[in-house]
């Protein structure tokens, strides 16, 4: 086989280029992301050329990215895995000798390694709620965070929501995925679903759209459910009105951590991550999802809701102990 010439970053745009269609928006920049650390790495080598990348160079740039970027197992796995999909790409386009992909190694992690454990609690999130309700009621910080709660929807799904998707008579949203209009969602079509709602978010919803929702457009013509004066909220916005939703300080007035409350780093809205107990969307997502398995939710309703595998669900998302987990079946005992 005779190999052709090709620079890193040439290659990876080619490579990204391909993967457009394959992957969804935010896999595709996690994977940007994750590979020019290695197209940093080569200009660090002088390696212009990956037809001169071998499995002893491979090893390298796994040690030095482990060490530059004092990554854990988890970490470690995810950019080498990526790589691998990278290099196997770069086998396809006679880039590289073929089979090198499998010489690119990564670390062997357990389950227990490879599962997040940040969660909002249920007692936590009846605080952050109960807060909004009744000194922030039906903005659009409440409107996110009790949204997330009560669909256990990912940040891409909420950030998808037209006024249009809601149905206020049968109480549901309508997920879709419009990645031409800038909001793909993950599992693309797979991941479209009606999720219904409770009375209680219907009504908050109603109130929102009612009386606070901004009159806005999007870039497309579209009426965003979570809306700005700006437009869409983006993603960010999001993520800043959880982190700021879940410091303690915000709803029970007291911090934890003994910071003065006026003059803490987490407090402006570029910082907020920085509060020890501030969490992220995702944590919302596996609380709701815990909490409505610890409330006798079939898995399977469950999983459909949500939009993720019984599998996943196991392993990411059921926070249960063994013992609850036993107790619950236990009710079941009397119909055998």
């Amino acid at each position: 086989m005779s190999l052709e010439p090709i620079e890193p970053e040439t290659a990876l745009e080619l490579y990204l280029a391909d993967k457009e269609n394959e992957l969804a928006e935010a896999s595709l920049k996690a994977h940007r992301y994750r590979l020019n650390h290695f197209v940093r790495w080569c200009n660090e080598q002088d390696l212009a050329n990956l037809n001169e990348l071998t499995g002893r160079r491979l090893h390298r740039y796994r040690l030095w990215r482990r060490n530059e970027g004092d990554l854990s197992p988890v970490t470690e796995k995810t950019q080498m895995d990526t790589l691998r999909v990278f290099v196997r790409w770069l086998e396809s386009v006679d880039g590289v000798e073929q089979d090198l992909s499998e010489k690119v190694l990564s670390p062997s992690i357990t389950p227990e390694q490879n599962t997040r454990h940040e969660i909002l609690e249920s007692e936590r999130a009846d605080q952050v709620l109960a807060h909004l309700e009744k000194y922030e009621y039906a903005t659009i910080d409440h409107v996110t965070v009790a949204l997330m709660w009560h669909t256990m929807m990912r940040i891409g799904g909420v950030h998808a929501l037209d006024v249009d998707d809601y149905s206020s008579d049968d109480q549901y949203v309508k997920v879709r995925h419009r990645p031409k209009e800038g909001t793909p969602i993950k599992n693309k079509e797979d991941g479209e679903r009606l999720v219904a709602l409770s009375d209680r978010m219907s009504e908050l919803l109603d109130d929102w759209i009612a009386d606070q929702r901004p009159d806005v457009t999007d870039d497309y013509g579209r009426r965003p459910l979570l809306a700005t004066v700006q437009g869409r909220a983006s993603k960010s916005t999001l993520r800043f009105y959880v982190y700021k939703w879940t410091q303690p300080c915000r709803y029970d007035g007291e911090c934890p951590h003994d910071r003065d409350p006026m003059s803490c780093e987490a407090l402006p809205r570029n910082h907020t991550s920085k509060c020890p107990s501030s969490l992220n969307p995702h944590a919302i997502r596996r609380g709701s999802i815990t909490h409505s398995l610890n409330n006798e939710m079939p898995d399977k309703v469950v999983s459909d809701r949500a939009n993720v595998s019984p599998e996943v669900i196991e392993q990411h998302y059921d926070r249960r102990s063994e013992r609850e987990k036993m107790e619950q079946r236990r009710e079941y005992l009397d119909n055998l």
